[in-house]
């Protein structure tokens, strides 16, 4: 009876968030993911003495701001901590084993702490193949790399289009913020939706606003970026209550327009630039509406 009441509030808690946002739920939310608590001494993971620097325990995890990506994930020592998208947060699951561990060490979960910037709620530890323990991040197992030749440096990030500097919320780095949302005009589409900076955001006719969700995986991914959440205040030309936010199944949040998951195009090279707009016939700028523009039906 107990369970039963736990789910019953879960999925009235759902249907309340569903009706404030006026957006369907896009399937993979994580956000109710249970993580386990790491930290602990009897956690197998490697003992500092016989073992590389990449191969020990990370314990104090620092949050540490850089240029290229924003804020990144360090272990104690300044060593760069990554990410694996062949991985799952919800469950724990690491499936990076022979070959590619060598690579990518797996970081042990034994005495892992937050330092600001990181929820301790955060830090979390999963059973490795091996029966060893691998610390987590959001849910998601954490590495280094072992082509990184010091502290602070980032070789790992975007190997392979499937491994990232990971963030203090366990979401991949990334060099693009929005910041800023706004409506440009534009001599062929009309009003369409920029950032800041002027760079086009799209809409894909293979996602959906209802129930909100992506079905930009993969591949797609290598061209198209999903867009950072939006600083509501700085909002312009377009209605507030139209940029929200959603949750990707790889944990990152992404912004939206009127339910509909926003990107960028790898392909546009300066503000202004609309390469993207008809790409296989079904890709298109956004319009202040969350339409898509240049399509008149």
């Amino acid at each position: 009876m107990r369970k039963q009441r736990h789910v019953a509030l879960i999925g009235t808690a759902l249907a309340v968030a569903l009706l404030a946002t006026g957006c369907g739920s896009q399937g993979d939310d994580y956000s109710g993911q249970k993580i386990k608590p790491a930290g602990q001494a009897a956690d197998s993971g490697g003992d500092a003495s016989g073992t590389s620097k990449r191969e020990t325990p990370a314990k104090t995890l620092e949050v540490k701001p850089t240029a290229k990506l924003g804020d990144v994930v360090t272990d104690s020592e300044g060593w760069t901590l990554y990410r694996y998208d062949e991985d799952t947060a919800s469950p724990s699951q690491s499936n990076c084993n022979g070959k590619c561990e060598k690579a990518w060490p797996p970081v042990p979960a034994k005495d892992a702490k937050a330092s600001a910037g990181i929820s301790k709620e955060q830090i979390g530890k999963v059973k490795r193949s091996d029966g060893s323990w691998q610390l987590t991040l959001g849910g998601w197992p954490v590495y280094r790399f072992a082509k990184d030749s010091k502290p602070g440096e980032m070789e790992g990030h975007g190997s392979g289009g499937m491994w990232n500097a990971i963030t203090p919320d366990g979401g991949k780095a990334s060099p693009r913020n929005v910041k800023d949302v706004k409506a440009v005009d534009n001599p062929e589409l009309g009003k369409i939706l920029a950032d800041g900076k002027g760079r086009t955001l799209y809409r894909f006719d293979k996602d959906s606003a209802w129930p909100m969700k992506t079905n930009c995986k993969g591949e797609c991914l290598k061209s198209w970026v999903p867009a950072k959440p939006a600083d509501k205040n700085k909002i312009s030309g377009v209605d507030p209550k139209l940029i929200t936010t959603f949750k990707r199944p790889d944990g990152t949040e992404q912004m939206t327009i009127d339910c509909w998951p926003l990107y960028w195009f790898k392909g546009d090279k300066k503000p202004g630039d609309i390469n993207g707009q008809g790409k296989m016939g079904l890709w298109h700028a956004a319009t202040d509406k969350g339409k898509r523009a240049g399509v008149t039906r």
